[in-house]
């Protein structure tokens, strides 16, 4: 039987705040297998942004254990959390994140400067990330000058320059319109399919889970329902 690509186990995340315990994450198992596309839905406050930037290394757990592919993400130090989410993690985000002073060119090279790499391998890789979701033709555009579907290409764009195992999208449509946002899903869709990506969503948009393969809901940090299809 093969290993799921990402294992929690007993997951958890506690802030403190205050003198008051704050639990967004709840002793949560979970298994993603490599290549699934899985839309995480639920509440403010359910533990999915939460989820999310534990996968991704950007926060630790509390309690459990969380492995991506052969790596125990739990147990790594903060400097080796950082070299490994350089490495394997891209991160999509609702407002993109993007730096307004750079072109969208260097907006995607940025990810790249972290990496043992020469300047035309970054200049190859940012090209071919260009071209993958159409806006080679924007690579000396500001921020300023792209609209928000062109801003959202620029940072998927950015978090696969690297060629990630793993591509995480926090609300990657909730600022676009309709027709952006479909456009938006089907570039993630093709992502997961030609290239094999798995991808782990947070939504609160229920028509944008019909890309997904899988649907799960949180609430009050644990998994209420695990349905196969999110068709």
């Amino acid at each position: 039987m093969n290993t799921p690509f990402i294992r929690c186990q007993q997951l958890s995340r506690t802030y403190l705040r205050g003198e008051e315990q704050i639990k967004p994450l709840d002793k949560l198992d979970l298994d993603i297998e490599r290549g699934q596309f899985v839309a995480l839905m639920g509440p403010s406050g359910s533990g999915k942004t939460t989820l999310l930037n534990l996968l991704a290394g950007i926060d630790s757990p509390t309690e459990g254990e969380l492995h991506v592919g052969d790596t125990p993400v739990h147990s790594l130090s903060r400097g080796r959390l950082a070299a490994w989410r350089a490495d394997h993690v891209g991160y999509i985000f609702q407002l993109y994140n993007l730096v307004p002073v750079l072109t969208a060119y260097e907006n995607i090279e940025l990810p790249l400067l972290l990496q043992s790499l020469t300047r035309q391998q970054r200049h190859d890789r940012v090209r071919n990330a260009m071209e993958a979701v159409g806006i080679a033709d924007r690579h000396k555009h500001y921020p300023r000058q792209l609209s928000g579907g062109q801003e959202q290409r620029v940072a998927i764009a950015r978090a696969i320059v690297t060629e990630p195992d793993l591509l995480l999208c926090d609300e990657p449509t909730g600022d676009l319109d309709r027709e952006t946002a479909t456009s938006i899903m089907d570039l993630l869709k093709r992502l997961n399919q030609e290239e094999g990506r798995t991808i782990v969503m947070v939504t609160h948009d229920p028509a944008t889970t019909k890309w997904a393969d899988t649907l799960l809901h949180l609430e009050k940090g644990r998994l209420l329902e695990h349905e196969g299809t999110a068709a």
